[in-house]
């Protein structure tokens, strides 16, 4: 063999195993927080969780676009000193905003809290800006990793911030420190890796750091202004479609319903995003291939074919066992959080089935359209609660549940037709996965009776 076709092949299981890593890391640091979860319900009541509900909102809405997305630009630049330049742009208007939310919060916290409906997230209201400020900036930190290509460094950080965050929890909770030990631990989960990256930058790439000034800062903000124009407001109606409803529910609905509906949706979402961001990567890495060459809609379906034979049916197992495996699991008075599940399994399935393949809109360059898309839904959304506040008050999570169906199952007509998927598709598409989903469905049935009796 070629020496010159070795180093190539060299490389290539480095990048493989590389990312490999990396998605280890995320799937440790996902299934660890599922994992203590179960003590976790019994240290805290379903109230704290609602508190956790408001501001993990919170920190998710504001922290997305803290950067203003300019974080995601860093790799893209040919030279380090340009993208230097995007890092320090991005860490200076993640401080920026940082500080704008703190303002309110250290002037008139009592508002504040009373303008959420949340009197008992006033005391912890300080550590909102601070995460807002750790969330940023490790997102910013992690994108100069990336462009290093230290994904081995990265998974660590993500392991360290999910074990960091969940012993702050268990230790807290244990303790009696409640519900603020469930509030430190998110912001620890969510940015605690930026005290490593951040050390790594001021030492192993201390050169390139003589390359940021005012100028170059300015000349980079202008050359990459559609992130701060456009993907800004993707990102924030992203988010706000799913996070803003959980902050209205908690300040409309009555008990901790917020909490309820908190753990049924971080239950059943790590296994939903480690596999829609594994096959959307694989999507994204093909697409553009496949479409210069007339055959992405070929593609498409059998991406979809494989979801459909592999995620549809599990979650429809979980719809069928959840109430009373939540019982079970995290104790009687989480039955509610079960009862969502069963509720949100359409909405999961129709983003299960769309999300990943999300990407065709980035390959047919409809970035506006995906755009005025993601508000659409964040309209769908808000106004759904909006409307069950007036007239069906106590089912104010159900109706959220079947507006993100709705939503993500106009997502996936939208997509697939994009991409090119036929009706003869469609068709081969649900004839392809019929027996799994049968299979899946019977077996649930099965657990369901059998949990019934234990119960």
């Amino acid at each position: 063999m070629p020496l010159r076709e070795k180093i190539a092949r060299f490389r290539q299981g480095g990048l493989i195993g590389s990312i490999t890593l990396l998605v280890g890391g995320t799937a440790f640091a996902q299934a660890l927080m599922v994992l203590v979860l179960p003590i976790l319900t019994r240290l805290y009541s379903p109230q704290d969780f609602s508190v956790l509900a408001v501001y993990a909102s919170l920190l998710g809405i504001i922290s997305v676009a803290a950067c203003l997305r300019l974080d995601i630009a860093i790799p893209m630049p040919e030279t380090d000193g340009d993208a230097i330049n995007l890092l320090a742009l991005a860490l200076s208007f993640c401080l920026l905003i940082s500080m704008l939310v703190a303002l309110p919060i250290l002037l008139a916290p009592v508002a504040v809290a009373a303008l959420l409906r949340q009197p008992e997230l006033q005391p912890y209201l300080w550590l909102l800006p601070i995460g807002v400020l750790l969330t940023g900036a490790y997102s910013a930190l992690q994108y100069w990793a990336t462009r290093k290509k230290i994904f081995g460094v990265i998974a660590k950080t993500r392991m360290t911030q999910a074990i960091g965050g969940a012993g702050a929890q268990l230790g807290m909770g244990w303790l009696g420190f409640v519900p603020s030990g469930l509030l430190v631990g998110q912001a620890i989960t969510s940015g605690a890796g930026v005290v490593g990256l951040g050390a790594r930058v001021l030492t192993v790439d201390r050169a390139a750091l003589g390359a940021v000034s005012l100028p170059g800062m300015r000349r980079l903000f202008r050359q990459y202004d559609r992130f701060p124009k456009y993907s800004t407001f993707e990102a924030l109606a992203n988010t706000g479609g799913i996070q803003l409803p959980v902050i209205m529910i908690a300040a409309l609905a009555v008990g901790a319903e917020a909490g309820f509906l908190m753990l049924a949706m971080r239950v059943i979402q790590v296994p939903m995003n480690l596999i829609g961001n594994a096959i959307s990567q694989v999507y994204l890495a093909h697409a553009p291939e496949e479409y210069r060459a007339g055959t992405l809609g070929g593609f498409t379906a059998k991406i979809l074919g494989g979801l459909m034979k592999t995620g549809v049916g599990p979650l429809l197992f979980a719809a069928l066992v959840a109430p009373q495996a939540f019982v079970l699991i995290f104790g009687e008075k989480w039955q509610r959080a079960g009862v969502l599940v069963a509720w949100m399994t359409p909405w999961f399935i129709a983003q299960l089935m769309s999300s990943p393949v999300s990407m065709v809109m980035h390959v047919r360059n409809k970035q506006r359209g995906m755009m005025l898309l993601t508000i659409a839904g964040l309209c769908l959304r808000v106004g759904a609660i909006g409307a069950a506040a007036l007239l069906l008050p106590s089912r104010l999570s159900e109706l959220y549940a079947v507006s993100g169906a709705v939503f993500y199952l106009a997502c996936f007509f939208i997509f697939s037709n994009l991409a090119g998927l036929t009706r003869q598709d469609y068709r081969q598409l649900l004839r392809s996965g019929l027996n799994f989903v049968l299979l899946w469905l019977a077996l649930g049935l099965v657990v369901r009776f059998a949990l019934h009796r234990l119960i």
